[in-house]
């Protein structure tokens, strides 16, 4: 039969899961159960359960841990260079460039701005007509003659 783990089973489990963490697996989710059992540790100190109990306890911890690492790890991983690029689209709408290449042959061609090239879509054009940024399809730019 099994007993109540108390708290310093909880505390060695958590600080042993952060001890893997730190020298194993880094990658965050044995950091953040080892949290849950820290946390689990200061529920014992204060309510005494049966191991039922503090499994039930330790599992709500570790999910709520789980989610919260997850949520930041989401939120975090939202900010890179793809965002960046999608910012950039946006930012070129309603602009007016020259064609670089025309749009005579299959509808596609080239605008430069700064010291970037970007591929663009639009009726038949030829190099140098002034167009204006009307939308975007990934990363292709779609134009209008102005």
């Amino acid at each position: 039969m099994m007993g109540s783990w108390g708290i310093w089973g909880w505390l060695a489990l958590g600080f042993g899961l952060i001890a893997v963490e730190m020298l194993i697996l880094p990658g965050g989710f044995p950091l953040w159960i080892g949290l849950a059992a820290l946390v689990m540790a200061g529920v014992t100190s204060v309510f005494t359960m049966g191991w039922q109990g503090e499994l039930i306890v330790f599992s709500l911890l570790a999910i709520t841990a789980s989610v919260l690492a997850w949520k930041l790890h989401y939120h975090a991983s939202r900010i890179d260079a793809a965002d960046g690029m999608h910012d950039r689209v946006e930012q070129l709408l309603g602009r007016e460039f020259d064609l670089d290449e025309g749009t005579e042959e299959n509808g596609v061609g080239r605008i430069r701005v700064d010291d970037s090239v970007w591929r663009v879509t639009g009726p038949k054009m030829p190099a140098g007509a002034r167009v204006k940024v009307t939308g975007a399809e990934g990363s292709t730019l779609q134009v209008k003659r102005v």
